[in-house]
């Protein structure tokens, strides 16, 4: 029987041009499909046949037709025309309609492509091709809206292949139940599901479809919350395979909100500035003098054409095995020194390099006869162009994750070509941004400052920087490429200024400032195991923030008299299936072995909606910064909260561990918490009462001080939450940061409140939030009635120091008047005034 046919006519005015001649991998590849490009004359595309419009892009620069045969034709206007967000665009038409050959589908001004320097080149490709082949096309010339163009024949029935193959088929319906659709998280948590299988499943939606084994093809979906996709499996246990996809796309899971640290807001320098100044974002507070040298990412010269395919695919073989190497062991080194953002950064990259779908992309590039280096060059990019299209933020942000990956690679591949990073010490470093994998390089040379033209305060390589306490300024502008290497400047990351010509005058303060910091960093290092006690003798212990015995064992170094909080999401966080609770008592027991005698409160897990875990099914919430998370989410889930205290009732010795509850809100959960702690500990046989402290991190735990006291053993205040609760702003809000300030005077008026409370029933009063780590603030909190600072353990040499310099007297004098003021800024300003020696870098 003859294979059915499919004319498809020209759907332009213009030339004829090859697909293998569009200058896009990714079209010339045929990672899209088999088609044809046509240099328009004239702005409008018209239908190349009937058919249903399947997909309209949000940007309308393309859509897709299904034919009445079940042929896919992808009409694309222009070259990264998806950057324009619709300008110069007009569609005639809508998803759902059906059309007729000839019909005019999209408008297009090409005079605004060519502003903004994109092509109008504008491709047809048939996306299954692999069912519609095609078996004559127009050649190269001049062709009319209408003219013959392609002749598609339909190719034999997937079904009969697969009978005569023996392999098992199944199909059927999921409707997605995760918040906010298929993103990064759930996309992985479907992955993940069809791993243990053989069968390959397949995931169709709007006339797309994705491996269900590859989270970036997911995420290209567009896949929302509510959508119902179908699913298609072939090979063998493919019923088994297709019911895990059903069960994973069908769990109940919350949107995922990852925020990073806080970081200083984006604000415009303090000062105006020079002819000779840059001004920055901070990214990373301090302040630096050195002499500049240039980052550059060398990958070698890409060549298209490569040596053969077996050779070309052995070459990306070992790139990729090279590269997740080297993933792994960054990762190792991250955990081992307790370095949790840093460790899960590199944790992402591990499974970008490992996906199924951008593998077989670049393979088929290498099957047409390209180089290694090219064909995963362009398949990254084809999925960062995927991901910035989907118009998500979220997915979009993935994309400089994916460019890291594939940067790797391309090192890998160029090998000795590849010019590695020679830095000398000290550099101020200055690159046009930078990517996770440079972090390392920087390390090893000891840069004195980071200087990026672009990027932003909340991205990868600020947080690496800010762990590190490299001073760093972020987008500078286009301005900093003309400065040039060797040249002596000063970076101010306090004030948002890189001065590139200082005076001789300016360069003296500098230096003095520059040996200033560190005579006071020795300083505070040399007496860092020393106690902190005031001028006038009262005593403050000064406590760590710590996730890991790695983290312990740094802050025991930095002299941590014991540690104020210890996160234990950590262990919970980025896994399948729940920390066991010999897993737990492990890591417990770790830390308390770490800490050499000190001892450790341990909070109960702080997790909901807003930091997801995929074997915890949590309702979607609107705004999970206030549903279901914390003490709240281990009541209702009481075995959580229950294998959690058994493994903390097994710590030897039990004397050296406290226990803090997070977002409490009133007595009942303390009571609740403690009568289930206090079976436990009978069932355990352990007569030993283990002191349990609240968090004062919402406002009612602030008012209500006085009751909770009652029953709690201590009192800690979570500044971050109870800042962010307070002033009604969301931490995570970069708009905000600027706001977000814990010296407002309602913030401290709350803990003035909590302070009152504690002492009523004798209570003691730490802090263990953001505000025990700001030497400003440290005066404020003694003076509140503060007795205990866990702080970052980076900085708790220097807090120490500060708590020697001051007197009980004169902090109660300056915390009292600081509650009637109207402002941080002048609560800040009265600080310094009392004590002009204070700085926030002192």
């Amino acid at each position: 029987m003859t294979a059915p046919q499919l004319n498809l006519s020209a759907f332009a005015n213009g030339t004829v041009v090859p697909l293998e001649a569009v200058p896009d991998p990714v079209f010339a590849g045929r990672l899209m499909g088999d088609g044809l490009a046509i240099d328009p004359r004239d702005g409008v595309l018209h239908a190349p046949c009937a058919g249903r419009i399947v997909q309209l892009h949000a940007s309308r620069h393309a859509c897709t037709l299904e034919t009445a045969s079940g042929a896919r034709v992808l009409l694309h206007i222009g070259l990264d025309t998806v950057l324009l967000q619709g300008e110069g665009f007009s569609a005639r038409i809508a998803e759902g309609d059906s059309v007729q050959a000839g019909q005019p589908l999209i408008e297009f001004d090409a005079a605004v492509l060519e502003r903004h320097g994109k092509p109008s080149l504008t491709v047809l490709v048939v996306e299954n091709s692999d069912e519609h082949r095609i078996s004559w096309r127009a050649s190269d010339g001049s062709i009319a809206v209408g003219a013959a163009l392609l002749t598609l024949v339909g190719a034999e029935p997937v079904a009969a292949a697969v009978e005569a193959g023996g392999d098992e088929t199944a199909s059927g319906w999921a409707v997605v139940a995760h918040a906010g659709g298929l993103h990064a998280r759930p996309s992985a948590l479907v992955a993940n599901a069809v791993k243990a299988f053989t069968a390959t499943v397949e995931i169709h939606l709007h006339g797309k479809r994705a491996n269900a084994r590859s989270a970036t093809a997911l995420m290209t979906l567009g896949v929302g919350e509510g959508d119902e996709v179908q699913l298609t499996a072939v090979g063998a246990r493919a019923g088994d395979a297709l019911e895990a996809a059903i069960v994973a796309l069908e769990t109940v899971t919350a949107a995922a909100v990852h925020a990073a640290p806080a970081a200083p807001a984006a604000a415009a320098p303090a000062r105006e500035l020079a002819p000779h100044q840059l001004g920055g974002v901070i990214a990373s507070p301090g302040f630096a003098l050195g002499t500049t040298a240039r980052f550059e990412h060398g990958v070698g010269e890409i060549h298209e054409q490569g040596e053969g395919e077996i050779l070309e695919r052995r070459a990306l073989d070992a790139a990729l095995h090279a590269v997740i190497g080297d993933i792994e062991a960054a990762v190792a080194e991250a955990e081992r020194r307790g370095l949790a953002d840093q460790a899960g950064i590199y944790a992402a990259h591990h499974a970008l390099a490992e996906d199924p779908e951008m593998l077989a992309q670049a393979q088929a590039l290498i099957g047409a006869g390209k180089s290694a280096a090219f064909a995963w060059r362009a398949a990254a990019q084809a999925q960062c162009e995927a991901l910035v299209a989907t118009g998500n933020p979220l997915l979009a942000g993935r994309a400089n994750d994916l460019r890291d990956v594939e940067r790797q690679v391309l090192r890998k591949l160029a090998g000795d070509a590849a010019s590695a990073p020679e830095l000398p010490p000290h550099a101020v470093l200055l690159a046009d941004d930078l990517l996770p994998s440079d972090f390392p390089a920087l390390e090893r040379a000891g840069v004195a400052a980071i200087v990026t033209a672009h990027g932003g305060p909340t991205s990868h390589v600020a947080i690496l920087a800010r762990a590190q306490g490299i001073p760093t300024l972020v987008a500078v502008g286009p301005q900093l490429a003309e400065l040039a290497a060797g040249t002596l400047v000063i970076v101010d990351a306090e004030h948002g200024v890189l001065d590139t010509a200082p005076g001789e005058e300016r360069l003296a303060a500098a230096r003095a400032e520059v040996e200033r910091r560190r005579v006071a960093r020795a300083a505070a290092l040399a007496s860092a195991h020393a106690a902190a006690t005031t001028a006038d003798g009262v005593r403050i212990e000064i406590a760590a923030n710590i996730a890991t015995p790695a983290d312990a064992r740094e802050a025991v170094k930095l002299g941590a008299e014991a540690v104020g909080l210890l996160r234990t999401e950590l262990l919970f966080l980025d896994r399948t299936t729940a920390p066991t609770e010999a897993e737990q008592r492990a890591d417990y027991q770790a830390v308390i072995d770490a800490l050499e005698g000190r001892s450790a409160i341990i909070r109960t897990l702080d997790v909901g909606a807003d930091k997801e875990l995929p074997y915890i099914p949590m309702p979607a919430e609107e705004n999970p910064a206030l549903g279901l998370r914390g003490i709240r989410l281990c009541l209702a889930r009481e075995a959580l909260l229950t294998e959690q205290l058994r493994a903390i009732l097994a710590v030897k010795p039990l004397a050296a561990v406290k226990i803090m509850l997070p977002m409490v809100t009133d007595l009942a959960e303390i009571t609740e918490t403690r009568a289930v702690l206090d079976r436990l500990a009978a069932e355990m046989g352990i007569s030993e009462r283990v002191q349990l402290g609240v968090m004062i991190e919402t406002p009612s735990a602030a008012v209500l001080a006085d009751q909770l006291a009652r029953e709690a053993d201590f009192f800690s205040v979570g500044t971050n939450d109870l800042t962010q609760y307070a002033l009604c702003m969301d931490r995570v809000n970069a708009a905000l940061a600027a706001r977000l300030d814990g010296l407002h005077p309602a913030v401290l008026r709350l803990m003035a409140q909590a302070a009152e409370g504690a002492a009523r029933h004798g209570r003691w009063l730490g802090v263990c939030g953001a505000m025990a780590s700001d030497p400003v603030a440290v005066p404020l909190l003694i003076g509140l009635g503060v007795t205990e600072l866990s702080a970052s353990p980076a900085v708790i040499p220097e807090i120490k120091a500060v708590v020697r310099r001051v007197t009980l007297a004169e902090c109660q004098a300056a915390a009292r008047a600081a509650l009637q003021l109207s402002s941080p800024e002048a609560i800040r300003a009265h600080v310094k005034a009392t004590w002009p020696w204070l700085d926030a870098s002192a």
